[in-house]
Parts: C-alpha cells; structure tokens; sequence
C-alpha cells in the first residue's frame, strides 16, 4: 500500500518553516513530513526521532540528499532533555504509519495474522503477547476500557483470559469476536478495532509519552516557534486540546482592574481555535486520515 502523509500541505502550513529555522520531527516515520520539512529549508536543521529502527533506515534512503537533518533513534517524549539548543518548530504524526500495520509480522493488525507483537521500538521487551497472555483479568478490563473505550471491556477481558495462550493476531480476533454480543458485531466496522488500539497504547506507553512532551515541549521552543500535533483517537486529542488551551488561556479576576497595557497575555495562541479535519479529496486518496485532527499552537514570548 502507498504511504500517505496526512494532512501535508495543512500541517506545514501550520508549522510555517523558515528557510533558516530549526525543527523537529518527533515521529519520524517513512519521512513524509520531514521530506516537506527540509525541502523549506536552505541553512537550517531538522532532528528527526523516531522509536522504530526500520522506520530511519527507510528514512535515510528516502532522505539521502539532505545532509541538513540528524536522526535520533528514541521516543520523542523526551526531546527536551535530548536536545541542547532551541527549536522554531515541533511536529508530531501520532498515528502508527501504514507499513507497520500492513507488516503482519509487526502484529498491529487485526487483518493479517502475525505475532502478538505491537512494539515500535523493538528493543524494548514488553509485548502484547505478554499483556494478553499475563496480566490479570482487572488489568486487562481497565486497559481495554482506559486506552480502546470498548463499552464490552469486561467480556473481552474475561474470554482473554479463559482462552490463554493465545499467540497470534487472528486468534486474539477470534477470542474477541466470540465474546461480542451478535448486535456488535452486526455493526459497521471492525469489532477488534478498539482492543487492539487499547493494546497498542499500553505496549508503547503513548498517552504518557504524550503527557510528557506536553508536559516539557516548552522548554526548548523559541518565542514564535510552533507545535502541531496530528492525532487519531480521542484520548490523544483530548490531551492535545487541553493543553493547548491550558497553554493559551490565561484566568484573570475580573475584581482586580487593569490598565490596558498592563492585562495579563497569554504565553501561546492557537493557530487554528478548531481542530483541522481532512479534505474530502484527501480522504477520498487515504481512508486512514479519517480520525485524524490537526492541532496548532505558537509561542508568544
């Protein structure tokens, strides 16, 4: 399957790069977003993270003109402690990238049978197979219900564990549909979609290294630098959002008079007061970017 970027042409627009500028990529990728990058810029920079070894190595192919780019095999949750100098822009694609789901042998797919796998960075040790094969039937329901939103989190839990081991994907789909009430799975969509999504995020810790760069991006972004974030699930936008507003809101008590000059400002504001949605043309090209939301935001001072 060809890889999409999503939502390209929005996302640089949002990120508005200056020929000079330093940026990051934070999710690397198959180098979609940076390729746009560093054809912007003339004598800047771009440091690329990315948790998955395959995913630089393709990268670098990809990218083999540009010398102006340095590769950072690590999770971006901590790009402000791994970086020593300020950057004018940050971009984040959340979305796991179309090969690792299209590689059965990755076990992010609910339509190809593989291994229960789900890590991006496959040097780390915990895998799915472990999660669904060890954890107690509590653990299992609250990541089910925390990380995939699945309103039957509890009978998929409990058939988990009846039915251990389970090893590959297509065996984890089965135990989950057989668990399903037949109204389920009578309808549109994949009824293993929300548990496999939850399973991922627990491997990969995403939501805290989310939390975490929201947490932190602030420390190595210059005043008028920007950060865009694309996301594709609620959870991830859900933080996204506040933060943001966190970030661009200031409370001010309305008891306490103020000169006009002297009223409280805000240290970021929002590119866009809405999340940017797909194109119709776009998702007429790539059916994957129809979750996707495109968050902005900019440094004042």
């Amino acid at each position: 399957m060809k890889h999409f970027s999503v939502m390209l042409e929005e996302s640089m627009a949002a990120l508005d790069v200056k020929a000079e500028g330093v940026y990051v990529d934070g999710t690397l990728g198959r180098g979609g977003h940076s390729l746009a990058i560093l054809q912007r810029l003339k004598n800047g920079h771009l440091y690329a993270f990315d948790l998955d070894e395959t995913a630089i190595k393709e990268s670098k192919e990809r990218l083999k003109a540009y010398t102006n780019i340095t590769y950072i095999h690590h999770n971006f949750k901590d790009m402000a402690a791994i970086l020593k100098e300020k950057v004018d822009g940050i971009i984040l694609d959340l979305g796991v990238s179309s090969p690792q789901f299209d590689e059965a042998q990755r076990g992010f797919s609910y339509r190809f049978d593989g291994p229960l796998d789900m890590r991006m960075d496959q040097s780390q040790t915990l895998t799915a197979h472990e999660i669904v094969n060890t954890y107690e039937e509590d653990a299992l329901f609250k990541i089910l219900h925390n990380y995939g939103e699945e309103p039957n989190a509890g009978r998929i839990a409990r058939a988990i564990v009846e039915n251990r081991p389970i090893d590959t994907t297509l065996k984890l789909v089965e135990v989950i549909k057989n668990a399903l009430p037949a109204k389920v799975l009578a309808k549109k969509g994949h009824p293993c979609k929300q548990s496999f999504q939850a399973l991922r995020i627990a491997v990969n810790g995403e939501l805290e290294a989310l939390q975490n760069f929201l947490d932190t991006f602030d420390n190595i972004l210059k005043p008028g630098g920007r950060v865009v974030i694309l996301t594709f699930h609620s959870l991830e936008d859900r933080l996204v959002k506040q933060s943001f507003k966190k970030l661009s809101t200031v409370n001010i008590d309305k008891h306490i008079p103020y000169l006009p000059d002297a009223i409280p400002q805000a240290a970021y504001r929002l590119i866009n007061t809405k999340a940017v949605i797909s194109s119709q043309e776009e998702l007429a090209l790539n059916h994957r970017s129809l979750s996707a939301k495109l968050r902005a935001i900019e440094k004042l001072r």
